[in-house]
């Protein structure tokens, strides 16, 4: 080879290699990963050496903001929709087999059969057993709601523990990219660690982040509360064992401040669990003590001018009925021993009336057949009755209107969450995926990338071995 053709050939290598090349320096085994963005190194390969001049790290901002917005709003759908399904089947039952409704519905019919023979106790006897299952529901129903109670407050004290996990890591993390920022230092990873906790972070409460000098980054929640500025703000919560009807649970605290329970679209897991312990179960157990006042109040015996007193069903407060709404009415109600043959009472006072005493006895000339006062009973359960706008449920209703309509306000919550659980989870996993397609590694660029650099490698080791060729060329022309 002359001097002349080797010196052309090395300037052709060399104008081949003497070019900006942009190389994603990522790993292609980490493109699955969602919580890293693509890394894009401009190199400036000349002859000698290559030198890195800057590695880029894909962000887009505003997809990342409404990615963690979405995240934050289907996880609160998500909690409110998995409370309330475990909700309805621990009070209701499967097919709401266990509901007061159902229990009503049943002591409805055996008392329609007793007074159609009024004279057999036995069937007197089925009218009881009927309150008893009532009963069975309504105490049932107040201990799953207080139990459910206690599983969000203990639910609630996990997710504050893992959110100062969350917030110290954070803290660390931001420590570093500060840190980096200000020595020049590449801190890429340490970006992709703190928008993979934020996301974890905005599952708990919805939040929102503002930017500093040196990548510092301060977490707000959507309601102003300050959650990190240098340092993280702590999160308080003082969880309790058990719950009783009527009792407060305990607030939760960011940084002193109190945390609102979410609404119908509560956001973030918090948001939602502090609904259902303090907002959703509250107002089933309304519905419940409600039913309870009117059970007792339709079996209660009348005699005016006497004063209503407890027939059938009883409570705490007896002899007298009760005319609003008692908290923890429905864990109190019981059947009236004095009309349950098994605890020695008599079954014919529910025929008969004078359970509370000679004034109240409706069968005066005691004649066997007489069924006007069961029919009355039946006839109560039906009738019209003021309830506490406190349930949540129309305020006048008959006892087994309201009852069916508890069952249907419950299933009306659970439809609507479960509809927003879906459509919150489709805007998620949409932004996400929009995000990963903006900022995430894209395997044929990648592989298109890595072919650019081998034939990169190939024209410098053809430059290589050209000059060789010509050094060789020279020494024997000398």
């Amino acid at each position: 080879m002359s001097l002349s053709s080797a010196l052309s050939i090395a300037q052709s290598a060399l104008l081949s290699t003497s070019r900006q090349t942009s190389v994603v320096t990522r790993n292609v085994a980490d493109a699955s990963n969602p919580d890293y963005a693509r890394r894009t190194g401009v190199v400036v390969s000349t002859a000698p050496g290559a030198r890195m001049v800057t590695i880029q790290r894909a962000v887009d901002q505003q997809l990342f903001r409404q990615n963690i917005t979405a995240i934050s709003a289907w996880s609160g759908q998500s909690t409110l929709a998995s409370g309330l399904d475990r909700l309805q089947l621990a009070v209701n039952g499967v097919d709401n087999a266990s509901s007061a409704s159902s229990a009503i519905g049943k002591l409805h019919n055996a008392l329609q059969l007793y007074a159609t023979t009024p004279s057999n106790p036995n069937v007197g006897a089925t009218v009881v057993d009927a309150a008893k299952q009532a009963v069975r529901s309504l105490n049932n129903g107040t201990q799953a709601i207080q139990a459910f109670r206690a599983e969000a407050d203990s639910q609630i004290a996990a997710s504050v523990s893992e959110l100062n996990q969350l917030l110290a890591q954070f803290e660390d993390v931001n420590k570093a990219i500060v840190s980096g920022t200000r020595t020049g230092t590449d801190v890429s990873d340490a970006l992709d660690k703190r928008d993979a906790l934020l996301k974890r972070i905005a599952g708990h409460v919805p939040v929102t982040t503002h930017m500093r000098a040196d990548n510092d980054m301060v977490i707000t929640t959507t309601n102003g509360i300050t959650m990190f500025e240098t340092v993280a703000r702590p999160v308080s919560f003082a969880p309790s064992a058990a719950y009783s009807p009527g009792m407060a649970g305990s607030t939760v605290y960011i940084d002193n401040v109190p945390v609102s329970a979410g609404t119908d679209e509560a956001s973030g897991k918090l948001a939602g669990l502090l609904q259902l312990r303090d907002s959703t179960s509250v107002t089933m157990q309304a519905q419940l003590d409600e039913i309870a006042r009117g059970l007792i109040s339709a079996f209660a015996e009348s005699a005016p001018p006497l004063p209503d007193a407890a027939g059938l069903f009883t409570w705490n407060g007896a002899p007298g009925v009760p005319g609003t709404l008692v908290t923890g009415l429905a864990g109190q109600i019981s059947v009236n021993a004095a009309f349950d043959p098994e605890k020695g009472g008599n079954v014919t006072l529910l025929r008969d009336g004078g359970a509370n005493g000679a004034g109240y006895v409706a069968n005066t000339a005691g004649t066997a057949s007489f069924a006007d006062r069961l029919i009355a009973l039946g006839d109560r359960l039906d009738q019209p009755m003021t309830f506490s706008p406190a349930s949540g449920i129309t305020a006048s209703s008959s006892v087994t209107a309201y009852s069916a309509s508890a069952i249907g306000w419950l299933d009306n919550a659970r439809q609507q969450a479960t509809t927003q659980a879906d459509t919150k989870e489709a805007l998620a996993s949409r932004t996400a995926e929009a995000l990963s397609n903006a900022t995430g590694v894209n395997i044929d660029t990648e592989m298109s990338l890595m072919l650019d650099l081998e034939h990169t490698y190939q024209a410098s080791a053809r430059l290589l071995s050209t000059v060789d060729e010509m050094l060789k060329t020279l020494l024997n022309a000398v």
